[in-house]
């Protein structure tokens, strides 16, 4: 039996210039995790923001629930790899969020209320709109992870999901920290080991401040080296 560890939660939020909004999100996720009686901490990466998203955090420096970390750019998958390894060493559950508002709190509660019977949880993101290029990759990804670990999981790439602690640890302690998309590879190893995954939909919403930073042929780069990352990890599945 595992060791109970200090927190019943984690939260990985990875942030990249959204001065805009950050200070409201991460509001609505403590007013809603305080509201659940939860013993959480919320870890915010801020992978090196070039606008005044530090300052803008520096609204949290004294709350006890949330821990913020600063970080040199590298990306959104090796901002996650990290707050994976960080999140597993302190919580029973870990949590995935974006910080940019397109994908609302009120969800998570119907995720917690049921995480006693599954060992991962994910929102399935819906209404969701996509261009071209993010609907091919979005098909590329669920069809890599259909065909290298098997099916079973819908929303492989969804950025809001559950995890049991020590299922995580298990699973990212082989994943190199360069990872472009550990979600999917987490997604995959799940499908592959048969963990018991509850999806339950979550509107998508678009965002209603900033923009999306990735251009279309640097996305593609990524997705090629997501591809043969989660070649390479299936060994370890």
């Amino acid at each position: 039996m595992s060791m109970r560890k200090e927190y019943e939660l984690a939260i990985v939020m990875p942030v990249f210039n959204e001065e805009e909004c950050i200070v409201e999100v991460v509001n609505s996720w403590i007013s809603m995790l305080r509201e659940s009686q939860i013993n959480f901490l919320l870890l915010v990466f801020n992978d090196g923001s070039t606008d005044s998203t530090e300052s803008c955090l520096e609204t949290f420096r004294e709350d006890q629930d949330v821990e913020v970390i600063a970080k040199p750019n590298s990306g959104h998958g090796p901002t996650v790899s990290q707050g994976y390894h960080q999140a597993v060493r302190i919580a029973d559950w870990v949590f995935q969020c974006d910080s940019d508002d397109e994908m609302s709190p009120d969800y998570f509660p119907i995720l917690w209320k049921r995480r006693d019977s599954y060992d991962a949880l994910f929102g399935i993101r819906t209404d969701r709109s996509q261009n071209f290029s993010r609907r091919l990759i979005s098909l590329c990804s669920r069809t890599t992870v259909n065909i290298v670990y098997g099916s079973g999981i819908t929303d492989v790439n969804s950025p809001y999901r559950l995890i049991r602690g020590e299922i995580l640890e298990m699973i990212i302690r082989q994943l190199p920290e360069d990872t472009v998309a550990p979600n999917v590879i987490v997604s995959g190893v799940l499908a592959r080991q048969s963990r018991l995954v509850y999806e339950h939909p979550v509107p998508y919403r678009a965002r209603r401040t900033g923009s999306v930073s990735i251009v279309s042929w640097t996305l593609w780069k990524l997705a090629l080296k997501a591809f043969q990352q989660a070649l390479f990890s299936r060994r370890y599945s």
